[in-house]
């Protein structure tokens, strides 16, 4: 199969999704045509475009002219979808993010019409309940999920926030977002996240995109609450416009030393193997990829119940959700695994066992299989 995939090159987890999926899809034995304005931070260590890859990437350029004072991103996308499905007999096009990506893609299907280029839109979380329900962007961006051949969302709770969000009637599949076992597997040995730690000290992290839907200010008060009676290290991995208010709450609080900002990393698993406890205190998560990874590295989460997080961490086994905005309730739970090691092992292998045996690559990228198999058995978008 000859697959387009469209999607933001940045570390968040629209982006990390649909580089793994793509990854995933070429060691198969599909052809995988990445449709981006940069190249996506986890294709970077691998060689798209060389010779004997099943995986290519082309670069979407928007040209800069005195008349725009707004460069129009989506036409050149739409553009740059029907260069790649033209030149390279696209079987479909798959775009992950709703704006604009969605109606980039029912654009360029109207283009290259009458050949088909079906077209399958997933819809990741912001892209429905901050960007797409945007006054400026709410009806077209109904229109592109309503348009697309097939829509799938990563979480039961983000399929029902797009029906309220949008009133529509259009089919929906949940697919979830996935890790590959095996990566974790790879790194359980190393150092991970001692390497910053000094000995005897317990380690927390916290990774995001460091905007202010993470609540990142919640990550350092729970922080403060638990250094009064344990030695713990903080690591906050990510970055994003929050960080600067971060950085100055740790020096109103003192507490600088305590914790150590590591900045963007396009491999989370590399620090999260050795960690005690990873807390994720977030406003809303339409999935929460981070979390699903930190439990696939044996590392208990603390959260809050909203969004999508209840169908990743199980309350109680594999780690605690808590009301958003609890800090206190959620230094309490913390504090809790960490005066517990049998208790945050235990949490640590339950979070494991589950993560791969309900989000393991093999059976979610299947999943998407069954998607594009479904839209192409259609007779209207039979290839000619």
């Amino acid at each position: 199969m000859r697959i387009g995939i469209s999607c933001y090159p940045t570390y968040g987890g629209s982006g990390v999704v649909a580089t793994e999926l793509a990854l995933a899809l070429a060691a198969s034995g599909d052809e995988v045509h990445i449709i981006s304005y940069a190249l996506p931070s986890r294709l970077a260590r691998h060689h798209a475009n060389s010779a004997d890859s099943r995986l290519h990437y082309h670069e979407v350029v928007v040209p800069h002219y005195p008349l725009f004072e707004y460069p129009p991103y989506s036409l050149a996308l739409a553009t740059k979808m029907v260069e790649v499905s033209r030149h390279h007999d696209l079987d479909l096009l798959h775009v992950h993010y709703a704006v604009p990506n969605a109606v980039s893609g029912v654009l360029a299907r109207s283009i290259v019409a009458p050949q088909p280029l079906p077209l399958v839109t997933t819809l990741h979380g912001t892209d429905i309940t901050l960007v797409g329900n945007d006054p400026s962007y709410l009806e077209t961006t109904r229109w592109g999920i309503a348009q697309s051949d097939a829509v799938t969302s990563v979480s039961k709770d983000l399929e029902r926030a797009t029906r309220e969000a949008f009133a529509i009637d259009t089919p929906i599949t949940v697919v979830p977002n996935f890790i590959d076992p095996e990566r974790y597997l790879q790194v359980a040995e190393r150092e991970g996240a001692r390497r910053w730690a000094n000995p005897g000290e317990k380690i927390i992290v916290h990774i995001s995109n460091f905007r202010p839907v993470k609540r990142v200010q919640d990550v350092v008060e729970v922080f403060r609450l638990l250094l009064e009676d344990h030695d713990v290290r903080l690591l906050m991995v990510g970055d994003g416009p929050e960080r600067p208010k971060v950085e100055q709450r740790c020096r109103e609080l003192g507490i600088c030393s305590k914790i150590t900002f590591i900045g963007n990393l396009p491999l989370v698993e590399e620090i999260l193997v050795g960690a005690d406890l990873f807390l994720l205190p977030s406003e809303t998560e339409s999935f929460g990829l981070a979390a699903l990874e930190a439990l696939s590295c044996r590392v208990p989460v603390i959260a809050t119940a909203v969004g999508g997080l209840p169908e990743v961490v199980l309350d109680g086994k594999t780690g605690f959700l808590l009301p958003k905005g609890d800090v206190e309730g959620m230094a309490r739970a913390a504090a809790v695994l960490l005066e517990d090691d049998a208790m945050r092992q235990e949490f640590g292998d339950a979070g494991r066992h589950d993560a791969v045996s309900r989000f393991a690559v093999e059976t979610v990228v299947q999943q998407y299989r069954d998607v594009y198999n479904s839209v192409l058995a259609r007779p209207s978008l039979a290839r000619t």
